[in-house]
């Protein structure tokens, strides 16, 4: 039997424990939907997705790497690639799962049940498969945390999907830089002698209100003045902002960077405080779709990914894209009229035709896989591709 005929057959595999497995896997969605909980606090869903692997005798690494609500599951021989498959499982305040992290999760275990049982199959080829829960995507830290800690030091690639109201095989996702930035003074006096920090603040904000002219038309610089004061009686002497600072490239994300700092060093002097600037969590870098293992997605798609690549949002999946080969495509759920980030986002991800459409894209991440574990021919494209995209890599600044 040829690798190609092979191939099929260890597809067709896959795709039937999926679909044998399809109410189950909903109700993972579906638990995880009715608990939502934020990030690094996914104490049920951490239980609820490691317990569901156990049972179906993946070796399991509950809180991973000393992050309390991470894990590792895997399953094969250690040899031959070693493909990782990504869940996420952290909600939004207040409005629960309006990203559709249940489904997420709900994807990557209904895909890794699907290759483990065509890698146990007679004459499978030889690989490793990974599950990686990756907690507090919310919080733009998760995989970041996992990466520096050397989750994916042995993974060839990784894979996830995500919800989204269009589908979309390679979405432009932002690079972030979220930022702290503090205006102060030793001396505080009153009146007309004092220093006002919420000068400062004020004037940074409107220094970079005129910036937003000369702004390329995807950069994103969002601001609050998150303490201005305390009292009307009171010249304050400290002033806090917060910022964002986001752009569809980590190399533009450095020049547009540079400008709006400054905007903020700009305002310390013309009112005469000292200014300090930190990062509130590491820089997220923008996603490197690889174009080859997305081809390969979408050669395998029972989905409708035509719509042509935008930009989206900002995720620590881009930084594994720097770590490791990957994708992250956009499955669509819903009738097109529903925003991530929504209540409305909310009460679709777990409707059944949501459930439906995250074990499609599941059996598509599937048969991705077998692609790869099949022909090692494709690896090696793939790693190709990876260095060139990368050689030019960015770093993470520091302050």
């Amino acid at each position: 039997i040829n690798s190609t005929v092979m191939c099929d057959v260890l597809k067709r595999v896959a795709v039937t424990a999926i679909d044998e497995n399809a109410l189950f896997l909903q109700s993972i969605g579906d638990r995880l939907w009715h608990n939502p909980e934020l990030s690094f606090k996914e104490y049920k869903a951490h239980e609820l997705l490691t317990s569901a692997l156990e049972e179906r005798h993946f070796n399991v690494d509950r809180s991973y790497l000393g992050i309390e609500t991470a894990f590792r599951a895997r399953f094969g021989d250690r040899t031959g690639p070693n493909i990782c498959v990504i869940c996420e499982y952290d909600a939004l305040p207040n409005i629960g799962h309006a990203c559709g992290h249940n489904l997420i999760a709900e994807a990557g275990i209904a895909a890794a049940l699907g290759i483990k049982a065509a890698l146990e199959s007679q004459d499978a080829p030889k690989g490793t498969l990974t599950v990686l829960g990756t907690p507090a995507e919310e919080a733009s830290i998760g995989k970041i945390l996992m990466i520096e800690k050397g989750a994916f030091a042995d993974i060839d690639l990784a894979i996830m999907v995500h919800p989204y109201p269009i589908g979309i095989a390679t979405p432009i996702c932002y690079a972030l830089l979220e930022l702290q930035v503090t205006f102060s003074k030793d001396i505080a006096a009153d009146g007309w002698a004092g220093l006002n920090a919420l000068d400062a603040a004020v004037m940074a904000y409107h220094n970079v209100s005129a910036l937003r002219q000369q702004l390329m038309t995807n950069d994103r610089v969002h601001g609050v003045i998150s303490r201005g004061g305390t009292s009307l009686t009171v010249v304050p002497q400290t002033s806090v902002m917060e910022w964002n600072i986001r752009a569809p490239s980590t190399g533009r994300l450095k020049e547009l960077e540079k400008k709006v700092l400054a905007c903020f060093e700009a305002a310390a002097l013309a009112t005469g405080h000292a200014v300090e600037t930190k990062l509130l969590t590491p820089l997220c870098n923008d996603l490197l779709s690889n174009k080859t293992l997305a081809s390969l997605f979408c050669n395998n798609a029972c989905l409708d990914l035509s719509h042509e690549p935008t930009v989206t949002f900002s995720t620590d999946m881009g930084n594994v894209s720097y770590a490791v080969p990957s994708i992250h495509p956009m499955y669509s759920i819903g009738d097109g009229s529903q925003v991530n980030h929504t209540r409305d986002f909310t009460m679709v991800t777990n409707a059944l035709t949501a459930h439906y459409q995250t074990l499609t894209a599941a059996k598509t991440m599937a048969m991705t896989a077998l692609d790869v574990f099949s022909n090692p021919g494709i690896l090696k494209q793939i790693k190709d591709e990876f260095k060139q995209q990368t050689t030019n890599k960015a770093t993470i600044p520091t302050f």
